[in-house]
């Protein structure tokens, strides 16, 4: 008897053995919801490039844990319901940690329902929509909400006295953060702060002539155009505005605060005036970090002038993610997914973190609370006119 057992019982225990290897993660993944196409490709391909530099920066600085972080990248098309897909194969197939993304508003108001779903922290660097994450447990940003940083740019206005007593509204209707920011949030903040207001004007994205839009506008002759949407759409209905003769102030919130706007506006952007997440002279760290950026970018041959502050958003975003789980002992084992995903969530809900966007960041709930810049193209250049510390949490 105790010979027959001895094999079964060596075989048992190199099975368990054989498991346990098994179990043991090589590498620990973080899936990347990332918008290498589609409309969204403009901004959503160069967020890679920093996803990328970070997660080189920390291997080669010997990982989190005795392990490199692996990224598992699905790419969206800049659609929600790509979106929602790449959330459940990245959660259900390939096991990942966390996530990075989705990218936009639009695709995040889908995504994020997976991440409740399925119990896995979502962070996305761009979806700054106002209540995205309202009532959410799993869903959060590493973003500033669009509504905080536009009152930021109205009380500097207010404070520098910047004539503001009429102002008319343009926005992209098919952009999702677009419409909203155009439809609800200028009309509600100018309401606030007292400004007069026209109706606001939608235009599409794959409009060809905007000078039906646009010359009423003009003819209004309004202190300041607040325009909504994505740099490439942003500039033409500045173009078309200044083709027609408007000489007043354009402003806008950050959805457009893109560096690679001086060429895409071209000398005719001179006086705008919106809102940034990042600025590159706003420390070493990130001057740096803008640097490394743009050399990474235009080697893999996308042309950048600066990092856009969802470059930036994207680069923190693994650096924060690499701290809390190494904060939280993280092993990536297979064993250990569910569990450790809830240590993930848990440890982002104390975090104080550093990085290109700012010191001692934290979270209010699960939004980031990120500092401002108001940026007013200035000589054809980008020059900060005022800043704006983050709010702390409670």
């Amino acid at each position: 008897m105790i010979k027959l057992f001895k094999p079964l019982i060596l075989g048992a225990v190199l099975s368990l053995l054989g498991l346990t290897s098994a179990m043991a993660a090589e590498t620990l993944k973080i899936g990347h919801i990332a918008a290498r196409t589609g409309f969204l490709k403009g901004p959503g391909l160069p967020a890679t490039v920093a996803v990328d530099m970070a997660v080189e920066e920390i291997n080669a600085a010997g990982g989190v844990n005795g392990k490199m972080i692996e990224i598992v990248e699905f790419d969206s098309g800049s659609d929600p319901k790509q979106a929602s897909l790449a959330a459940r194969t990245l959660v259900k197939d390939h096991d990942v940690l966390a996530i990075i993304g989705p990218f936009s508003s639009g695709e995040a108001k889908v995504g994020f329902n997976v991440a409740e779903r399925e119990k896995v922290v979502m962070i996305s660097t761009a979806s700054s929509a106002p209540g995205l994450t309202d009532g959410k447990e799993w869903a959060w940003r590493l973003t500033e909400d669009e509504g905080k940083q536009f009152a930021r740019l109205l009380k500097t206005l207010t404070k520098m006295d910047v004539p503001r007593s009429k102002v008319d509204i343009v926005y992209v209707s098919d952009e999702a953060i677009s419409a909203v920011v155009g439809t609800k949030l200028y009309p509600a903040l100018f309401k606030a702060f007292n400004i007069e207001h026209g109706e606001p004007v939608a235009i599409t994205y794959k409009s060809f002539d905007l000078a039906p839009q646009i010359a009423p506008i003009v003819a209004n002759n309004p202190d300041m155009v607040a325009v909504a949407g994505l740099p490439e759409n942003a500039s033409k209905t500045i173009r078309e505005l200044k083709r027609q003769g408007y000489e007043g102030r354009m402003i806008g919130s950050q959805i457009f605060a893109d560096p690679n706007i001086l060429d895409l506006f071209g000398d005719l952007a001179e006086g705008t005036t919106f809102m940034a997440g990042f600025h590159a002279d706003a420390s070493p760290e990130a001057n740096s970090f803008n640097s490394k950026f743009i050399k990474m970018a235009n080697d893999r041959g996308i042309n950048k002038l600066g990092a856009h502050h969802t470059d930036a958003q994207s680069y923190d975003a693994v650096y924060l993610f690499a701290q809390v789980m190494e904060e939280q002992g993280i092993s990536g084992d297979a064993g250990k997914v569910e569990d450790e995903r809830l240590a993930i969530r848990d440890g982002l809900k104390t975090v104080n973190f550093s990085g290109v966007l700012g010191s001692n960041l934290c979270f209010a709930g699960t939004d980031a609370e990120l500092p401002g810049y108001v940026i007013q193209i200035k000589d054809g250049k980008w020059s900060m006119m005022d800043s704006h510390k983050a709010d702390a949490c409670e």
